[in-house]
This record gives C-alpha cells, structure tokens and sequence, in this order.
C-alpha cells in the first residue's frame, strides 16, 4: 500500500473515531436533558406523557398532606391559573412551605398525578426559580415581588 493511501486511511478512521465519540456524547447529553413546563403547559398536554420533566410553581395553600409513614406526600404545585397534583415520597427541604416557590423533577403518571422524585424549594424570602416566576407572571396573577424578579 503506498504511503499516499495509509495517510487517506488513516484520515478516514480518525475522522469515524471523532463521528462515534461525538455521537456517544450526544446521546449521553440528550439522555440527561431535563425540561421545565409550568402547570398550564402540563394540562395543555405540552409536557411530554412519558420520560422526566420539570414542573415549578407555587405550592398550592391547604393542599399538603402526609401518608401515615411520614415519608410519603402529596400536595398540589399551582402557576394560579392551573394545578397539578403532585406525590413524593423522601424528605422534604427545610425552606418547603405552602404559598412558597418550588420545582419538582419526575414524570407524569396515568393519573394525572406528577410522582415527584426531586423536590427543590427557594433559598431565601424572595427567590423563586426564574423559570417558575415567568410561569406565574404569563399566568397573570403573580405576587408583587415574584413580578419584580421576573422581569
């Protein structure tokens, strides 16, 4: 073989090595991909019906309730124009309030009821997720300093 067509082949291989790495890392990121959807965008159907999605909000007031084994929950996450039902079962972060900001990672049951397997609650008074502030705010009804921090 002349040398001329072990450099072209060599070119080649090197070339579909970097095509094969460049896949496997696509993969790999679209595989880790989380999106955030408001709770208008889940009842609309816009949230994908399997795999995991975000979803932030306000926690509903009154809508908190504990399962006898202390550990299993339920409440409702609200963006004031539309609710979904939210179950979780582990320990809930300190700042988790009724009234305050969070955001929930998991997938969308058969039920309608989001099976949370994250919960991320605000860090101080007046955080909210930006993400979970703009829902609120294009939802139209959103607490004064949550309309501040949107904007």
């Amino acid at each position: 073989m002349s040398p001329r067509k072990r450099r072209a082949l060599a070119i080649a291989g090197g070339l579909g090595l970097l095509a094969l790495a460049a896949a496997l890392v696509l993969n790999a990121l679209q595989s880790n991909l989380v999106f955030f959807f408001s709770p208008t965008q889940v009842v609309a159907r816009e949230a994908p019906a399997s795999g995991s999605f975000r979803v932030g909000g306000l926690v509903e007031q009154g809508s908190l309730r504990r399962e006898a084994d202390g550990l299993t929950l339920s409440f409702v996450v609200t963006d004031t124009a539309h609710t979904v039902p939210v179950s979780y079962q582990g320990l809930l972060p300190d700042l988790f309030r009724e009234g305050k900001g969070v955001v929930v990672a998991g997938k969308l049951g058969a039920d309608g009821v989001f099976r949370a397997t994250e919960v991320l609650a605000k860090h101080d008074e007046n955080y909210m997720p930006p993400e979970a502030a703009d829902a609120i705010k294009r939802a139209g009804a959103a607490p004064a300093h949550l309309m501040r921090e949107a904007q």
